[in-house]
């Protein structure tokens, strides 16, 4: 069952990027992301990522660990520069320059847009406040977690780690809390 998920997890991602970018939208960065998303009001999402090994996923290539792994999966490149490792590790390793922000680093890891699509066009905040309008200006939004995390975290990956999906979200979720009138 795992298998056929974890097939089925690659054939929804894969098109997933490509539609981001037949779209148009952007990756702007989890800098433009933070301006808004860093308060107490907004739920502290930056300070979540932060502290969320998603934010410090390209700094584990660059380690001796990383490298030894990527040499013996057969790769002659470090782990850092091997799009094996990186399609999981980094957000947009793969889209072209002209749809990456100039506030857009690939060093940040696996950051918002990785989940949420390009923001380019929904980081408005007028577009944001209208979660319909967002959507349709490419905000993407999970209801099947599985089927998306398993994207990466699954037997592909050498240091692949058998784990509930919904216990690793309540670690890393990251809801705006409900206003009380």
């Amino acid at each position: 069952m795992k298998l056929f998920t974890y097939i089925l997890a690659t054939l929804i991602l894969t098109p997933f990027i490509l539609i981001q970018a037949q779209n148009g939208h952007s990756y702007i960065g989890v800098e433009a992301c933070a301006m808004c998303h860093k308060t107490e009001k907004q739920g502290s999402q930056l300070s979540i990522w932060q502290n969320s090994k998603h934010s410090k996923a390209y700094e584990t290539l660059k380690t001796d660990k990383a490298n030894q792994i990527a040499k013996e999966k057969g790769f002659s490149t470090l782990a850092v520069e091997t799009p094996e490792c990186l399609k999981c590790h980094v957000s947009g390793y793969n889209i072209d320059a002209s749809l990456k922000g100039k506030k857009f680093k690939v060093e940040d890891g696996v950051q918002c847009e990785t989940c949420h699509g390009a923001g380019s066009d929904y980081k408005d905040m007028k577009v944001m406040k209208d979660k319909d309008l967002a959507i349709k200006n490419g905000l993407v939004m999970h209801d099947k977690l599985e089927s998306f995390c398993i994207g990466c975290h699954n037997v592909e990956s050498p240091t692949f780690v058998d784990m509930n999906i919904d216990e690793a979200w309540q670690k890393i979720k990251h809801s705006v809390p409900k206003t009380q009138n």
